[in-house]
């Protein structure tokens, strides 16, 4: 009996080692015998606007969930950036975790992300509306510019066919803050409206924010009250009270429009059930395409520091495919002023006139912001 149990013991254990080193030894369900596919982390950094501004960070992150739909094991994470003293703790948080891909949105990210970069040399990273940062010192960073001057000339053009139309001869537009990439958008529209009639005037308010709705309504209700027809809306979620304003004011009959930025803002402005808008056309800046570019190239390991130019010559900035508020005059003036730039009959300029040198703009430039 003891021979029994003692040959019974040796043959479960036998049988035990045998199915332990099988376990180990088996191919993994795709029968490759590889490790299992690494997941692709990007980590996005809002700016102040938020992750819902429906502008600059909304379109951002939407253009790395775009890249993640697509694509498997990929991980988007954000933190949110209440005050600019997050910037510097959020990036860093997102370097410590090792995340493939750092997104910053936004000019206002600059020193943050120069110091940031400073500390985690390796960390590949996209930072959007900057190109003035030194390559040679940060090559894994990828600096995204916009020519949003030609974007804008369109809007612009649209803006002043409208007011034209409308026979007030008088647009508007509200910024969130002034800067050296905020310029160029009102630079654009400038151009544009001048283009259609040189006596246009603009009124141009500075909001100091990105945002504050409520300032943006205040602001709105000064310009339309004042007599524009139009206004350029390029203040984040600060643009949102602009459209609000509109909104309210279409509901109570009156005919007032917004142009939207960086994203098309269409649904934004409907007002009634049948679906109208008080959009005119959105200035987009594709945002989306530029974050979305960045994540497909790091999961290639085809991913370059340096300066991307984005441009009307790959809709890297343009109008909105479909713009239900745009007569078919001015989409045919729409379309012959892009070939005109494309081909280069037509150069924009990235240099606004503010109301300190030239009487067709209502409002000054502020020194104490560049």
């Amino acid at each position: 009996m003891k021979k029994f149990f003692s040959l019974l013991l040796v043959l479960l254990l036998a049988f035990a080692l045998v199915g332990c080193g099988s376990k180990g030894n088996e191919p993994a369900d795709d029968q490759t015998g590889g490790d299992e596919p690494q997941t692709l982390h990007l980590g996005f950094v809002t700016d102040v606007g938020g992750i819902d501004d429906k502008s600059f960070n909304q379109t951002t992150y939407e253009g790395l969930l775009k890249f993640q739909s697509e694509n498997e094991n990929v991980e988007v994470k954000y933190l949110q950036s209440n005050n600019d003293a997050d910037y510097i703790p959020n990036l860093s948080s997102f370097c410590d975790e090792k995340a493939d891909l750092l997104v910053a949105a936004g000019f206002l990210f600059d020193g943050a992300m120069s110091e940031v970069l400073t500390t985690y040399p390796d960390q590949k990273a996209l930072i959007i509306d900057v190109d003035w940062l030194d390559a040679s010192a940060f090559p894994n960073l990828r600096q995204v510019a916009f020519a949003v001057e030609q974007g804008t000339y369109l809007a612009g053009i649209a803006a002043g066919m409208k007011a034209v139309e409308n026979g007030s001869k008088h647009v508007g537009m509200v910024i969130g803050n002034e800067s050296a990439s905020m310029d160029p958008f009102f630079a654009g529209f400038q151009q544009g409206v001048w283009s259609v009639d040189p006596e246009i005037i603009i009124d141009y308010d500075n909001a100091m924010s990105f945002n504050e709705p409520e300032k943006g309504s205040t602001l709105a209700e000064k310009q339309f009250n004042n007599g524009a027809t139009v206004i350029f809306a390029c203040a984040g979620s600060t643009g949102n009270g602009v459209i609000a304003n509109a909104v309210e004011r279409c509901k109570n009959g009156q005919e007032v429009w917004v142009v939207g930025v960086d994203t098309d803002q269409y649904s934004y402005g409907v007002y009634d059930d049948a679906g109208h808008s008080c959009i005119l056309t959105s200035a987009m800046k594709r945002v989306d395409v530029a974050a979305y570019d960045a994540a497909k190239d790091v999961a290639a390991g085809t991913f370059t520091g340096g300066v991307k130019l984005y441009t009307l010559s790959d809709r890297g900035v343009s109008l909105p495919e479909e713009n239900p508020n745009l007569t078919e005059d001015v989409l045919a003036a729409v379309e012959a002023a892009t070939n005109d730039v494309v081909n280069g009959v037509i150069e924009v300029s990235k240099t606004a006139v503010y109301g300190d040198t030239d009487a067709r703009v209502v409002g000054f430039y502020s020194s104490a912001t560049e």
